[in-house]
């Protein structure tokens, strides 16, 4: 996996956390970036085309769920695969986001490092399969 430097974008309004999961996944090799809220992480979404995205789903500017939308409105980001992060964790919130949104997966906070390496391990081994 780190010869081929995935790129992951974390869009999430808490720059610690953001920190945090630069930290867990620039040491499984992968390359990342963090976007402080929806819109900053739209602009960055479009202009990069990322392997991955980790959105929270709660933020000020532009909510998550608005965010997943615009993407998969568009052309050029509706394929790129979404793992919502998020600490809104009752069973409803996963049910809407996994079947429903059809969100790629869905990570409640606090999550631990092995959890976030395994979804993004996951999604990206779905999407490098032929199909």
């Amino acid at each position: 996996m780190a010869d081929q430097k995935k790129y992951i974008v974390c869009i999430e309004d808490d720059a610690g956390i953001i920190d945090l999961v630069k930290v867990i996944l620039t040491r499984k090799g992968y390359r990342v970036n963090g976007a402080v809220g929806g819109r900053e992480g739209l602009e960055l979404i479009e202009r990069e085309k990322p392997d991955v995205v980790l959105l929270d789903l709660m933020m000020p500017d532009m909510d998550g769920w608005e965010v997943f939308h615009q993407m998969r409105a568009r052309e050029s980001t509706r394929h790129i695969p979404v793992i919502v992060v998020t600490a809104k964790a009752q069973s409803i919130d996963k049910v809407l986001g996994l079947q429903i949104a059809k969100v790629d997966d869905y990570l409640t906070k606090p999550f631990s490092p092995q959890e976030l390496v395994d979804s993004i391990e996951r999604i990206l081994s779905r999407g490098s399969s032929p199909s």
